[in-house]
């Protein structure tokens, strides 16, 4: 899977990374069962699964309260991401 990633053009071509670098290689750890390196690589990666989980559950069953929860996950995975952007290019460099 390693072989076939896609490479950030953002930060190919315009030398930062973007707000996605490193959810593939995060997927691809978890894959590989390396939980806490996934983690590392992308913070949000978790808070993903739980929140595609719960609008691919929603979608089956619209369940009482879904709009709330998935409103909720998708501003707390912004948060997470937006956060994690800024730590990584301007405070641990």
């Amino acid at each position: 899977m390693k072989e076939y990633m896609l490479p950030c053009l953002n930060k190919k071509y315009l030398g930062f990374e973007c707000l996605g670098c490193g959810i593939q290689r995060a997927i691809a750890f978890i894959l590989d069962g390396d939980f806490i390196a996934a983690f590392k690589m992308y913070p949000a990666i978790y808070t993903l699964i739980l929140l595609f989980g719960v609008i691919a559950i929603h979608a089956k069953t619209n369940f009482k309260y879904g709009n709330k929860i998935i409103t909720t996950l998708a501003i707390l995975n912004g948060f997470i991401i937006v956060t994690s952007f800024i730590i990584k290019t301007f405070i641990t460099k």
